[in-house]
Formats: structure tokens, sequence, C-alpha cells
């Protein structure tokens, strides 16, 4: 069985590139079986990769998406620099490494992995990210893990708002803040983490949605990002979980849903926090 991509739904990002609201992430997926897990998820419907420079499976991704068969315009493929690459000295560097292991011509989302703001280097490699946009090698260039401060030092150095801010976000993490400060900049918000690691699968407000609409829990979560207007990128291995986390085209949350699952949330990351390292 398989996903019809054709049933998915698109967001349109300030860059005017069309993004799936849904894809992959393969954080902590190993080189052994990322080229093969690659070829499946795009088997099984999937048309967007989130991947980056500390995962150590670009070489592996990019082989598999080419095997895959589907063309090269119909993938839309993130990577991420990592914090050893950040500054005028090094990003130029960093890009093309990421470039050349994924091999696919070029990547349409870029972006900046951490703020680091202790380094202070995001302001200008974002000045070398911008210079990329006019190569055609980086379609569209954006950030992860920034917070409001981390993006008002950026918007007033430059005229380029990044596309997309992703952070870890889930139920019992929801962000309200930098949800509303990016919708107010028409910076499109993308969760990680969006089902925390399994952690809200148990939650009795998710359990009783799930069994209300005969669906899953993490099919709850990944529909709640959607209607919340979230970009989503839940990870896998398992291809019984790639298709569960993909079908989630055919439901709706009703608002009673939607209000019970805002309760979740406890204002605890799972993850790090963008200041503290």
């Amino acid at each position: 069985m398989s996903f019809d991509p054709s049933q998915m739904l698109y967001a349109t990002l300030n860059s005017g590139q069309q993004i799936p609201r849904l894809g992959l992430g393969v954080y902590k997926v190993e080189q052994d079986i990322a080229d093969t897990l690659m070829v499946k998820a795009i088997e099984t419907g999937y048309r967007r990769i989130d991947t980056a420079a500390f995962y150590d499976n670009e070489l592996e991704i990019g082989s598999g998406i080419r095997k895959s068969g589907v063309p090269r315009e119909e993938i839309f493929v993130t990577t991420k620099l990592w914090k050893d690459d950040q500054g005028k000295a090094n990003t130029a560097d960093g890009i093309e490494a990421s470039l050349d292991r994924l091999k696919l011509g070029y990547v349409d989302m870029l972006l900046i992995h951490w703020p680091h703001p202790s380094m202070d280097l995001y302001c200008e490699t974002w000045e070398v990210f911008n210079d990329y946009l006019a190569t055609g090698r980086v379609k569209g260039i954006g950030v992860s893990n920034f917070e409001p401060e981390h993006l008002d030092k950026l918007l007033a150095t430059t005229d380029v708002v990044p596309a997309i801010n992703q952070v870890e976000l889930n139920p019992s993490f929801q962000q309200a803040k930098v949800r509303a400060y990016d919708s107010e900049h028409g910076i499109m918000t993308e969760a990680w983490s969006p089902i925390a690691r399994g952690r809200d699968n148990q939650h009795p407000v998710v359990v009783a949605i799930a069994a209300k609409h005969g669906k899953t829990a993490a099919q709850v979560i990944i529909r709640w990002h959607i209607q919340l207007g979230n970009l989503v990128i839940p990870k896998t291995v398992n291809p019984d979980r790639l298709l569960e986390n993909i079908s989630v085209f055919d439901f709706e949350l009703d608002d009673a849903d939607m209000a019970a699952i805002a309760t979740m949330d406890t204002g605890v990351r799972s993850g790090l926090d963008p200041n503290g390292w």
C-alpha cells in the first residue's frame, strides 16, 4: 500500500515555493539504512525529505532519492548548516560540502541549524545564504531553532525574511510565542519532534480523540499540526509507520478536539534550549 502524493496538502512559502505540509525527518537515521529508507519513503508517497550536515547521512539520503526514480523536481529536500560552518569564512565551504554529499544538483531549502547566540555568527552566515540564492543551487533559505530575539536581530540586518523556522513543537510544547512571531513576519513554522518522541501518544486526551476518529495517536497529533498551520516532519524507519504517518488527509479534527489538545501544553522542552548552548 502507498499514499497518493496528489492528496498531499501544500503550503506557499514567502519564497514563492510550494512545500508539502508533511515530510520525513531523518535525524539519527543510520547510514546503512538511509539509502533504502529513502527509496521506500518515496515509494510510499513522501515528497519532502529533511536532513542536515550534522545527521551524517546526506550522502546516503541523496543516493536514495536518486535511486527512487522520481524526478528531482518532485522531491522537496531540506538540509541544514552546522555551527562549525557558521561565519563568512566557513559558510560557503559548508554549503558546498552538503551539496556535494547530496549530489542532487540543488537543495530546495537550506537552514541555519541553530542560532548559537554566543558565537554571534548567524547574521553574517545569513548573508552568505542570501548570496547562494542567486546561484540557483539553493532555492530557499530559512532557520532552525530560532527564538523571536534571534529573528529580531537577523531581520534588522536583512531584507530577506527566512522562509521557514524549524523548531521543537508538539502538544506538550506548543510554542505559541514562536508561532505567533513567525506568522506575523510571514515565516512558516515547521515542527521537529512533532510527537515528542512518542511521549504524547499515551496522553488520555490523544487516546480519546484517536478512538473517536478510528485513528492512531500519532495520526491525531500529525493532523493537529497540519490544522494548526505547521509544517511537520515526523521521523520513522518503520515501513508500516511511514504509511501510517502520511495517511492523515482523510479526516479532520473538530473544534473540540483542537481545544482539548491545546490543554496539553506544559511549556517543557524535550530537546535543547536554543539559548542554552
